[in-house]
């Protein structure tokens, strides 16, 4: 119900005429009125009910099945010689081919629209601070991709789940109207001063709709891409956040979901809801009504995974083959303009970023050092420091942000656990206040008051840049 009378007359008019050789064949077919009146009859709560506010052939059906148990029916029927019925039959092959054409104009629409022919689904991984995230964030600049309307983001973490994710009901402040009882009927408080009925905020239970539903109702409304960025993927349990959506990662060469999911019946009737909102769009009928789910073409799912993390939950091989793994290496980046094209010098050269440490240190040079020996320590690229690690103001990265950054991390997640032989043993080694040759330890670092000691950054700062691989010091 609820559709648009004159555009539906159109397309049936136009599917008439483009499948019938008979001239009359679009008079005789187009003739609703005894059809209507006969419809009315089944839908008496209906003041005005027409044939063509059907746009289901499946519900459809099941209309024209107690049509044909309606004594009227079966009498004008017959009167007319089965004009009535054939009509009938027209309309359902026109609801067929409507319903199996939307979608598939939907699926090529969709195709079509996709960004460079980029990968559906795609994780990037790779070291802390190698720019993963801010790879994505210029894809997404380069393919003239809104951010605020067509890019939809969540971080996971220890504590995300299903509900989290997906959506589940939750208790929210709603309007509701008041009403009271009187003799067992219902009535409505009309407020004096207004002559409208009264309503007061109260808490119910409504479903809540989270990253995921969010993305994949925005996609199937629009033919525009739709991207879906989930931070840190693998700081959750992903087998528990995605659940039976597991299944809609398989994608055919369309795009769309090789298989269907059934949703729970809260997540059904929210879809259903929704996207009856947008009856003017073409969406196949069991999407619309919830009964099944699919991801469509257009709607992307990018993510980021810290490999330095990657054993808080283990992804399983299931999992991680519906994906595209895309590397992002340590490397000393460039630098770009807004419209992501790099920035050349007077010799039409690349221009690297040019970070330092407080003190006048090459932050390159400070990494290619200590990659070097985390590399020695843990035999693994995985933990090693990427160029934007630590967040540079002006280019320069203060001896507090590389202490509370840079210096936390390595004794908190590399020296703690690893170790170096005994002849790199100089690197954990300083002179103190006193001239006296000490053990660098964390809290060398600060006095105090918690200020961080230039002077000990400064040292540590020259064990690395001083270590030899090959001598060990």
């Amino acid at each position: 119900m609820g559709m648009n009378r004159d555009n539906q007359l159109k397309l049936f008019k136009d599917f008439i005429v483009n499948c019938t050789t008979n001239a009359n064949s679009l008079k005789n077919y187009i003739d609703f009125k005894r059809i209507n009146e006969c419809l009315q009859q089944l839908f008496p709560e209906t003041k005005d009910v027409s044939i063509l506010d059907f746009d289901d052939a499946k519900t459809f059906e099941t209309v024209v099945n107690r049509l044909d148990q309606l004594e009227s029916y079966v009498e004008f029927n017959a009167k007319g010689k089965n004009q009535y019925s054939t009509t009938v039959g027209w309309y359902q092959r026109f609801l067929n081919a409507k319903n199996i054409f939307s979608k598939q104009d939907k699926i090529i629409r969709c195709i079509n629209n996709r960004t460079d022919n980029l990968p559906l689904q795609q994780i990037f991984y790779g070291a802390p601070g190698t720019g993963k995230s801010h790879r994505i964030k210029e894809i997404i600049q380069e393919n003239g991709i809104d951010e605020k309307e067509q890019v939809i983001r969540t971080t996971f973490h220890p504590d995300s789940d299903y509900s989290t994710f997906v959506g589940c009901y939750k208790p929210i402040m709603k309007s509701v109207p008041q009403t009271y009882v009187v003799e067992g009927k219902e009535k409505p408080v009309i407020n004096s001063g207004t002559n409208l009925q009264s309503a007061k905020d109260e808490i119910v239970y409504d479903y809540t709709p989270q990253a995921f539903v969010q993305a994949y109702t925005k996609a199937w409304i629009t033919d525009k891409t739709i991207i879906l960025v989930i931070e840190e993927i693998n700081r959750g349990n992903c087998a528990q956040i995605f659940g039976d959506i597991f299944q809609l990662l398989d994608r055919g060469d369309d795009g769309v979901s090789d298989y269907e999911i059934k949703p729970d019946k809260a997540l059904e009737d929210y879809l259903k809801g929704y996207f009856a909102k947008f009856g003017e769009v073409e969406i196949p009928e069991q999407i619309r009504t919830g009964k099944i789910m699919r991801l469509p073409a257009n709607l992307y799912i990018w993510a980021t995974m810290n490999t330095s993390d990657q054993s808080l939950f283990p992804i399983d091989s299931a999992f991680k083959r519906r994906w595209e793994w895309k590397y992002t290496k340590i490397v000393w980046p460039y630098r770009k303009n807004d419209d992501g094209a790099f920035k050349l010098n007077e010799n039409g050269e690349k221009i690297h970023f040019n970070y330092t440490i407080e003190g006048g240190h090459d932050w390159w040079e400070f990494l290619l050092k200590i990659n070097a020996i985390i590399d020695k320590m843990t035999n693994s690229a995985d933990k090693q420091l990427g160029y934007f690690f630590a967040k540079a103001k002006d280019d320069v990265i203060s001896y507090d942000t590389f202490v509370s950054k840079v210096c936390f991390y390595l004794w908190n997640d590399i020296f703690k656990t690893y170790a170096l032989d005994e002849q790199q043993s100089d690197l954990f080694s300083y002179t103190n206040a006193e001239g006296q040759k000490a053990q660098l330890t964390f809290p060398a670092f600060y006095d105090g008051d918690g200020n961080v000691i230039k002077e000990v950054a400064e040292a540590f700062i020259g064990n690395v840049l001083n270590w030899n691989q090959q001598n060990g010091n």
